[in-house]
């Protein structure tokens, strides 16, 4: 039924990763796969040093070639790799990637500015290559992985301006606690727990750019719809056309409270069985011209 927009796996056991993660391999996704009825999803290489060890894009297409179909690729490089310039051609290797079936980049997340020049190159040829993106976002330099951007997101709305052949699809807590207005500008960096008082910036973007995607996964996706599930009904009925099922499965044992949310509202007749299909996995078939 659903197809997952943003999983991870390793190949080969590994060390935790920042300390706890234990990142599944692609027989224990799968198993969790199966669990929730879940037939395909895409595998994002982690390649950026802030917090974890980095993946290779090889192993990505291994575990996909092992696992054709239930597994896709996305690929990911390193803005400040191969020679740390913002004049560098990443085309040889996205376009060897893409010949090798990987469908996007991601989940992109060197701990940059959005105006860094690095990431502003590397943006430029992504849009270039008419590719989607899955980045995840932060509130500062120095901590830990993730874009940075300021309150009000307006580094996002520039890139999506400026490259709009490339489909970002929004991840992570700094993009999804602006859902609503916030308490405080320390919420970004959180999970708030308090409902929708008013429109944030996120809907405002998803309204304004047809290059902005929703990418669900995680709990930072989850806990933007389950913090109120009023609004959430008609966040999702908006955007239909624009949101994407996803877990960002990490751990084998990890929770994935956003399957069961999403039937539920189907169940109840809060949103369709259209609409719920289009969230589940239609989106994501086009997306990726599936």
């Amino acid at each position: 039924m659903f197809i997952d927009i943003h999983a991870h796996a390793y190949l080969f056991p590994s060390p935790p990763q920042d300390g706890h993660t234990q990142f599944c391999t692609p027989e224990e996704l799968l198993r969790r796969y199966d669990e929730l009825d879940i037939e395909r999803g895409v595998l994002l290489p982690l390649v950026g040093p802030e917090v974890y060890m980095p993946q290779s894009n090889q192993e990505i297409l291994e575990c996909c070639r092992l696992h054709p179909e239930r597994l896709l690729p996305f690929c990911n490089i390193d803005p400040r790799g191969i020679k740390n310039s913002p004049l560098t051609d990443f085309s040889p290797w996205l376009n060897w990637y893409k010949e090798n079936g990987c469908l996007g980049v991601g989940e992109f997340m060197p701990n940059l500015s959005f105006m860094d020049p690095l990431v502003q190159n590397f943006f430029q040829q992504i849009n270039d290559m008419g590719w989607p993106l899955t980045f995840d976002v932060t509130v500062q330099l120095g901590r830990s992985y993730g874009l940075v951007d300021q309150p009000g997101q307006p580094l996002l709305e520039f890139c999506l301006q400026k490259y709009p052949r490339m489909i970002i699809l929004g991840h992570g807590p700094a993009f999804w606690s602006e859902m609503g207005t916030l308490d405080t500008v320390a919420d970004r960096a959180t999970y708030p727990r308090y409902p929708i008082r008013a429109e944030g910036v996120v809907p405002k973007l998803l309204r304004r750019y047809d290059n902005l995607w929703g990418d669900l996964s995680a709990g930072s996706g989850y806990n933007a719809l389950a913090r109120d599930p009023d609004y959430a009904i008609g966040f999702l009925n908006e955007f239909q056309d624009k949101l994407c099922f996803g877990t960002d499965l990490c751990t084998a044992d990890g929770e994935l409270p956003l399957a069961p949310f999403l039937l539920d509202l189907k169940k109840s007749g809060h949103i369709s069985e259209k609409v719920f299909m289009k969230i589940a996995r239609e989106n994501a078939i086009r997306l990726l011209g599936l």
